[in-house]
Formats: C-alpha cells, sequence, structure tokens
C-alpha cells in the first residue's frame, strides 16, 4: 500500500510545477475561508476593480492614457453606486416594510381563495389538500416571518457593516485600478519563478472568468428590467421586489428559475385569485426565462463555459454553501477554474508519459 502511495504521489506530483499550481490553489482556498469574513471588503474591491478593467482597456485600446481611463471608469462606477444606494435601496426597502404589513391580508384572501378550489374544481382538488397546502403556506410564513424578526434585530449592525463598505470599498477599487502594476510587481515578488503552468492556468480561465462576469451580470440587468416592466403593466404589487430577486436568480442556474416560481404564483394568487390575470402572469414569467435560457444566456456567454450540468448544479451547491451569494455569483467561474486545472495537470502528465516520436531525419525517398 505505501508503495503504491509513493508510486501514485510520483507520478502526479513529480514535476515541481504542478506542486506549484496545487500550492497557489490550497493557499487561496485556506485564505478565503480563514480570512474571508475579515477581508470581505478587500476581496469586494478585488473583484469589482477585476470587472471595470475591461472598461478601461477598452478606453485604453481607444488611445486614453491609462490613468485618465482609470478616473472616467471609476467615476462612472460611483455614480451607478450612488444611484443604486439613492434610488433602488430605499424603494426596495419600502416594498419590504409594505409587503410585511399587507401580509395578514394577503394570506386571509388567499386562504379565502383556496378554500373555493375545491367547489370550483371538485374534480382536481379537494378539501383535504387544500388545508394541506394551507398548513403548508403557514408553517412557512411563519418560519419566513421569524426570519424577518431576526434580520430586524439585527438590522443596526447591518446598516453599519453597509456604510463601512460604502466608504470603504470604493477607494480599495479606486487604488486597486490605479496601481495594478505595482500590486503585480509587488505580488510576484513573493512567488517562485517557475510558475509557467500557474500562469497557463490562469490565462486559459481569465479570458472565461472575466467573459462571464460581464456577460452574467448585463443578464441580471436585462432579465430584471424585463421582468419589472412586465409586472408593472401586469399590475403586479411589489413589482420592483419581485423583479429584483428574479434578476438575481439567474445567479442559480436551473435552480433559481424555478425556486422564484413560487414567490412569483403566491404574490399573483393573493392578489387576484385563480383567474386570467394569475395566468397572465405565469405566462409571462414563463416566456420571460425561456428568453433568458434560449436567447440571452447562448448570446451573452455562447462559448464562455463548456461544463456538463451536473458539474454545474455541483458547484452551486458547494460554492454556494461555502460562500453564500458571493459562492453562488462565482460557482462556475470557480468550476472552470478547477475545470482548467484537472485538464492542464493530466495533460501536462499525458505529454510527460508519451513517448517521443522516432527521429525519421536519416530516412530519404
Amino acid at each position: 500500500m505505501l508503495n503504491m502511495f509513493r508510486e501514485w504521489f510520483k507520478s502526479h506530483f513529480s514535476d515541481p510545477q504542478i506542486v506549484i499550481l496545487w500550492v497557489f490553489l490550497i493557499v487561496g482556498f485556506l485564505l478565503i475561508i480563514l480570512l474571508g469574513d475579515m477581508l470581505k471588503p478587500v476581496f469586494a474591491g478585488l473583484v469589482i476593480a477585476y470587472l471595470l478593467e475591461g472598461a478601461v482597456n477598452r478606453l485604453q485600446w481607444l488611445k486614453v492614457p491609462r490613468n485618465i481611463s482609470v478616473y472616467l471608469t471609476f467615476t462612472v462606477f460611483v455614480f451607478c453606486l450612488l444611484l443604486l444606494v439613492i434610488g433602488l435601496l430605499p424603494l426596495l426597502s419600502r416594498q419590504i416594510a409594505q409587503l410585511i404589513q399587507d401580509l395578514p391580508a394577503m394570506i386571509a384572501n388567499g386562504q379565502e381563495e383556496l378554500m373555493q378550489l375545491p367547489h370550483k374544481y371538485p374534480e382536481l382538488v379537494s378539501e383535504s389538500q387544500v388545508q394541506q397546502i394551507i398548513d403548508f403556506l403557514k408553517s412557512e410564513l411563519t418560519r419566513l416571518g421569524q426570519s424577518a424578526l431576526v434580520y430586524s434585530v439585527a438590522s443596526v449592525k447591518n446598516l453599519i457593516t453597509i456604510l463601512v463598505y460604502l466608504v470603504l470599498v470604493p477607494f480599495l477599487v479606486l487604488f486597486f485600478l490605479k496601481d495594478k502594476e505595482l500590486i503585480i510587481q509587488w505580488g510576484k515578488g513573493f512567488l517562485p519563478k517557475n510558475r509557467d503552468l500557474a500562469t497557463e492556468v490562469w490565462n486559459e480561465v481569465n479570458l472565461q472568468v472575466a467573459n462571464f462576469i460581464r456577460g452574467k451580470l448585463w443578464e441580471i440587468i436585462i432579465v430584471w428590467s424585463a421582468t419589472y416592466v412586465i409586472f408593472v403593466i401586469l399590475g403586479l404589487n411589489f413589482a420592483m421586489l419581485l423583479s429584483f430577486f428574479v434578476g438575481l436568480s439567474v445567479l442559480v442556474p436551473y435552480i433559481g428559475a424555478t425556486v422564484m416560481t413560487l414567490p412569483v404564483a403566491l404574490m399573483a394568487f393573493f392578489q387576484w385569485g385563480i383567474g386570467p390575470n394569475f395566468m397572465y402572469t405565469m405566462i409571462a414569467y414563463g416566456i420571460i426565462q425561456l428568453v433568458d435560457g434560449n436567447i440571452l444566456v447562448p448570446l451573452l456567454l455562447s462559448e464562455v463555459v463548456n461544463l456538463h450540468p451536473v458539474a454545474i448544479i455541483v458547484a452551486v451547491l458547494v460554492f454556494g454553501g461555502l460562500w453564500g451569494l458571493w459562492g453562488l455569483f462565482f460557482a462556475i467561474p470557480l468550476a472552470t477554474l478547477v475545470h482548467a486545472v484537472i485538464k492542464t495537470w493530466f495533460g501536462k502528465r499525458y505529454k510527460d508519459e508519451s513517448p517521443m516520436p522516432e527521429n525519421t531525419s536519416d530516412y530519404t525517398t
């Protein structure tokens, strides 16, 4: 057994570059797991600066100097951030407060509508089934109410945290953009010179990750905006709140859209009951998901990530469980990183083990 393990280790880790690659990965994951909570503003600043680097590069391609490109991009970012804080967050908070206030009346109205279903559709729904649905909804809403109460108790701490982020993160973004080369050169001083394999993996992942994140951000904005406009046209209550979460649901492929179906259906049912408006809402929501899955995703993310759906779901479950919302957002890029590492690792191993071609220079025809 010991000899077998020694042979396995020698065949997989005999190359120093492979060892360096795995050391980079392990140290990175340990840094995030152990210091993630303390360094969240730093990670947030790095991620945002990474996303904004694309705009800076585009301006540089248009012959705009680097410093001017950085300051222009940063100004647009701060303007969008202020628009988000001043315009969106108060609207979402008002709709959440209104939803909590209207929830008892909505539940009572929904219960009356449910109790009428066995009389309207006796061949489809029985009274016992309706009672089971009511009990389930009551338990779920009670659990949500308790979660909201816990969140409200901690709201002061959360508000302070948000204020710190709003001040600290933009400064970090500016420094990361402005001093990018200095930071990179400083970091290289701690790295070994023989890191060709790690550089190869980074170059392969970098383009896909950058394109994926930017494409996913555009997907969120488009789905969110389209859903909001359609819900407003239909007259659905809490349109901004629902459309906001529908937009965020695209972070979790295959699962997010399914999970958001229940809140949309419940809100439409509580407002209108089973009727034409309810059906129009659900049909519109279904069309949005079809357009997203069959037009937006291929258009924005075509050939960016080549992963099997099972691998994507596993990545969402694993990284979402480890790092919450950030894990959901970066689940596919991280899965792409793992895929690139494994492919490069085994590709180098097979290349090293493959026999050299015979020298045919002495043969003439």
